[in-house]
């Protein structure tokens, strides 16, 4: 008989690395992983960008930080160790513009901060040595930023979980959770499970799921869908590495950048434009009972108050591949919607505060014997193994 049954809703790559932790840690602790989807990894991390991200971006000291270099590391190791794919194909930050250079050299300090391995600034003709078609006037470089397969490494977190006797319950859709003597019961409508504590991981639904095990509402979790094209097959070759523009520190996202694949191919995007569905993949599926909730949240109000401009103009690239392309033109010249067919998209899990904030760090809350995952924000993939130990070690008071 397992000493204690622990129960995690959620079945992305957080919510496996927090199964195969718990399972790793403390040998006897039966784990079972509850999906509503047939299948693992369907959401966030099925439709991610594949980057493993080194730590230029993030306030130094901050769990986020922290968390992600931890992470790195780890993630590294466990690809080398089951042959995943993980190539440190490097990274190009390029300012396009004289006012981002300022940006660009406080995203240097920040990154020498996080002890980024082997990050440099490069000049304009150093540029041209590392991508020979890019463009821009300045660069940091990330040698050592690497991409990988995100949906493979979760479906081998998968394995681990069941080899070490644990459980993962597929068509397992969450829609009650109760404190009963003795634990806490977990009901999907059909099936009912009895556990000793419970975590939730539950992404896109994270607010939703939490709603049920009566955390407090805040932060709600806004849907930003995130647009791809694919360089065509004959246009590959002007990209080798990662190339990203300078960010808007006002937002939490990175901007239109260039992404090979572990397949070959090479994403461009993503943009960011408010889904009309939690898992709104596509730009005319609409979720009424997902729109009436952002209707009714004083938050989305006090975001759109202060973001619109920059809404309109995300549209307008939804809308227009040429509009789309024109951003990335500047870092990549001569590339143009006549380069591009249409690619994926993804959703985005963006928690958001009831006074507009758009939340860009980890919030756990515990509710007795219950830890909601609230937000894990990108980079949560490149970050899920050392994300899994903080959360463990929350749960189970080791932190």
């Amino acid at each position: 008989m397992a000493d204690e049954t622990i129960g995690i809703v959620g079945a992305g790559i957080v919510g496996l690395a927090t199964g195969r932790e718990i399972a790793l840690r403390r040998p006897g602790t039966r784990v079972v992983v509850l999906e509503k989807e047939q299948q693992v990894s369907l959401h966030q991390t099925d439709h991610n960008s594949g980057v493993v991200h080194a730590g230029i971006y993030y306030t130094p000291g901050s769990r986020k930080a922290d968390l992600t270099v931890r992470g790195v590391s780890l993630l590294r190791e466990y690809c080398q160790d089951r042959r995943l794919p993980y190539r440190e194909i490097g990274k190009l930050v390029i300012a396009v513009r004289q006012d981002e250079l300022g940006r660009m050299e406080n995203l240097y300090e920040r990154a020498k901060n996080n002890h980024v391995p082997d990050l440099r600034r490069v000049s304009q003709d150093e540029i041209k040595e590392l991508e020979p078609h890019a463009g821009g006037i300045a660069a940091l470089h990330s040698p050592r930023t690497a991409i990988t397969d995100y949906p493979a490494i979760a479906r081998e977190f998968a394995k681990d979980i069941t080899d070490a006797g644990g459980e993962v319950r597929l068509g397992f859709p969450v829609t009650g959770i109760t404190n009963v003597p003795g634990g806490i019961e977990v009901d999907s409508g059909q099936q009912r499970l009895k556990v000793d504590r419970l975590i939730l991981c539950a992404g896109l639904q994270s607010d939703s799921v939490a709603r049920l095990a009566q955390d407090k509402q805040a932060p709600k979790i806004i849907p930003f869908r995130g647009e791809y094209k694919l360089l065509k097959p004959e246009r590959t070759h002007l990209v080798r590495g990662l190339i990203y523009p300078v960010p808007d520190p006002r937002y939490p996202f990175l901007g239109v950048h260039f992404t090979p694949r572990v397949d070959g191919t090479v994403e461009v995007g993503p943009n960011a434009v408010l889904a009309l569905a939690r898992e709104g993949y596509q730009l005319t599926k609409v979720s009424p009972k997902d729109l009436l909730g952002l209707a009714a949240y004083p938050g989305s109000w006090r975001m759109a108050a202060q973001h619109w401009r920059t809404g309109v103009k995300e549209y307008r690239g939804s809308l227009s591949t040429a509009a789309f392309m024109k951003d990335a033109g500047l870092y990549v010249p001569g590339v143009g919607a006549k380069d591009v067919v249409r690619g994926g998209a993804g959703v985005r899990a963006q928690a958001l505060d009831r006074d507009g904030t758009l939340v860009d760090d980890f919030r756990i809350h515990q509710v007795g014997r219950i830890t909601a995952v609230r937000n894990a924000p990108s980079p949560a993939a490149t970050a899920s193994m050392a994300i899994a130990e903080h959360i463990v070690g929350a749960v189970f008071g080791e932190a």
